[in-house]
């Protein structure tokens, strides 16, 4: 069976969407018609425009602009926790439809502390794993196999069984999520797959995602008495995807 690591992909996003932005910010302020506002964010960059009116608070226009990503390599775990995002439309691989594994059984992910702990834990991890992947075969055989025997034998796979999906955002609610999970206080997959997420959509809008992650970058830690201590190796994090290091 194969371990598996978080793997982010950016599949599609709002073309242009700093002037999709912008020419929704402008639109709520002027009189002009939408081939004249759509003529003028196009003459010029607006990373400048962009950053007052987010500076001001008017964040709704940004929820203009969507983002799809691509995941794998995650954990049904990290599913879980994931879809607590309701502001976003997920599409997931089902394991009713799809038989987990076959020969070399399911992919799984292994936790960092686990690793830790030396090559002993691992083999010992991985053996609980294999054990896992023969209860499931051996449900699926007596249940006839097929997605009737899918639906009930994934009753015995682990929540380190590994899954993949597609995430679509608008720029908002993706601020938000990267705001939470990019935090040093946050869960070690989901904050993997969060800062993977901020890399992509930084250099597909710089002038959006400027001040994204976590709270810590921009100052203070929100977290308070709970901060992770590890504010400076965020803000490093982040200009190493700006090109700043």
């Amino acid at each position: 069976m194969p371990q598996v690591k978080p793997k982010v992909k950016l599949l599609q996003y709002t073309p242009v969407p700093e002037n999709l932005v912008s020419m929704a910010a402008r639109l709520c302020y002027s009189q002009s018609d939408l081939e004249a506002l759509e003529a003028r964010v196009e003459q010029r960059d607006q990373t400048a425009f962009i950053k007052k009116v987010t500076g001001m608070g008017h964040l709704s226009v940004i929820e203009h602009a969507a983002f799809t990503f691509g995941i794998e390599g995650v954990s049904r775990s990290f599913l879980a926790q994931i879809t607590r995002h309701r502001i976003a439309s997920f599409s997931v691989q089902s394991q009713r439809y799809v038989a987990q594994g076959g020969e070399q059984g399911f992919g799984y992910v292994i936790p960092p502390a686990i690793e830790a702990l030396g090559e002993e834990a691992v083999r010992e991890f991985e053996s609980q794993m294999q054990a896992m992947s023969g209860w499931y075969e051996a449900w699926r055989a007596r249940l006839g196999k097929g997605e009737k025997s899918n639906e009930d034998a994934r009753f015995v796979l682990p929540n380190a069984c590994a899954t993949r999906m597609m995430v679509t955002m608008n720029a908002r609610e993706l601020l938000h999520f990267l705001n939470l999970r990019c935090c040093g206080r946050a869960q070690w997959e989901i904050r993997e797959v969060a800062w993977q997420m901020l890399d992509l959509a930084y250099k597909a809008a710089p002038a959006l995602f400027e001040n994204a992650g976590p709270g810590c970058l921009g100052g203070t830690c929100p977290e308070g008495e709970k901060s992770c201590g590890r504010a400076d190796e965020m803000r490093e994090r982040f200009e190493r995807i700006k090109g700043l290091k």
